[in-house]
């Protein structure tokens, strides 16, 4: 691949990035206003069931257990972290390989509904781990698009921010 190819690729990627990153940030933003007094009785139905499928995806992450992941993400899928933007296929791959996950906890859900057949939650997360050698960040702030695809609810997108120490 000669350099300007890859320039190319690395731009449109770029492009990609900062698009997620916006609508996060103004979807984040409308959840903080929407439902800043949330608690866990006051979930619905189909919130409860988003909840109970995200933390089921973090024990399998613990548990190093891909089958989650393939089953439970759209084709689509993308993964964005500190570190990368990974797609399903990459997140399958390393499901196992690279993290030791001692605990985690999820709490503080927040949704809003983006469509009829799409939720974008936001959860705080703190988590106990290595992963490729380096101790992960204790909080994070996730963002997760859940679409539903049929009769099932499946994650778009998962995007993670460390909190401020």
């Amino acid at each position: 691949m000669n350099g300007q190819t890859h320039y190319i690729q690395l731009t449109n990627m770029e492009k990609l990035v900062k698009t997620i990153m916006m609508i996060l940030m103004v979807a984040v933003g409308l959840s903080a206003v929407a439902l800043a007094q949330t608690t866990p009785s006051q979930h619905s139905k189909l919130e409860m069931q988003i909840i109970a499928l995200e933390r089921a995806g973090w024990e399998a992450w613990k548990n190093k257990d891909s089958s989650w992941t393939r089953d439970n993400v759209t084709e689509e899928f993308l993964l964005v972290n500190s570190e990368s933007v990974s797609d399903k296929a990459q997140v399958v791959k390393s499901t196992g390989t690279d993290c030791e996950v001692k605990s985690f906890s999820l709490d503080n859900f927040k949704f809003v509904n983006l469509a009829k057949d799409s939720v974008l939650m936001t959860y705080t997360a703190t988590q106990d781990g290595v992963c490729l050698g380096k101790t992960i960040p204790a909080k994070v702030r996730s963002t997760v698009v859940y679409v539903k695809r049929g009769n099932k609810w499946l994650e778009a997108l998962y995007m993670e921010t460390p909190t401020a120490q």
